[in-house]
Parts: C-alpha cells; structure tokens; sequence
C-alpha cells in the first residue's frame, strides 16, 4: 500500500513579510463563504509549489486562544486537501503564493473549514 505523506512543513509556510507585503501589493483576490484569498503566481524559486499563510483578524475574534483554534483548523483542512493543487501545479510547473483569510465572525466547525479550503483550492485551479 503506497500512501503519500500528507504534512505541512515550515518550507511550505510564506514567513517573509517582503514576499507577504508584495502578496498584497499586486496579488489577486478572490472570495469564498468562509475565506478572502490573496494570491499570486510566484518567481522566486521554492522548494515546494505552494507557499501558505493563513489569517485571523483579532477584531473578530478577542481570545488569541480562538484565533489559533480557527488557524489551526485552516492548516489541517488545507494539510489534507493540498495534493490536489500540487498535482495541478507540477503539471503546469508553477509556483504560487497564498494568503487565506477568515470572513466570518463566528468560529467555523472544521467540516466546514475543510469545505471552504476544498473550494478554495478549486478556485485556485480555475483561475490558472
């Protein structure tokens, strides 16, 4: 039985706030029920085809507690569900950079969370 592996490793992270701060400069948005997302294809050269960052406003939510309950179940709906942008992305040799933001105001139970990232993702191949 051949399994692939399914992590999220700190490579795959978008940690630099030059990459973060150009992202949202000239990246482009799109909406979906629970996310706003900012992306942009990539130049510089990484490691894995997809570099991730997700965001919680403190606005929305107070307790930092409850942000990162939200961000982690944003990493491990987008953990599962990530093969099938990078099968997308080998194929097409591109590399992009992606911001997901939460909307909602309300905490979102995971199931909910991994069906928004899954659409999310769907968009995403679209739009290449």
């Amino acid at each position: 039985m051949n399994t692939v592996r399914e992590t999220f490793s700190k490579e795959e992270r978008l940690c630099s706030v030059k990459t973060i701060e150009s992202l949202f400069s000239d990246g482009k948005v799109f909406y979906t029920s629970l996310f706003k997302v900012v992306w942009n294809i990539s130049t510089e050269e990484q490691p894995f085809p997809v570099r991730v960052g997700f965001s919680v406003t403190k606005r929305g939510f107070r307790l930092a507690v409850t942000r990162n309950l939200i961000k982690r179940r944003m990493r491990e709906a987008y953990r599962k569900n990530k093969h099938l942008l990078y099968s997308h992305l080998s194929e097409k040799n591109l590399n992009i950079s992606l911001f997901i933001i939460l909307r909602s105001d309300k905490v979102p139970d995971y199931k909910s969370t991994e069906k928004s990232i899954i659409e999310v993702i769907s968009k995403l191949i679209n739009n290449l």
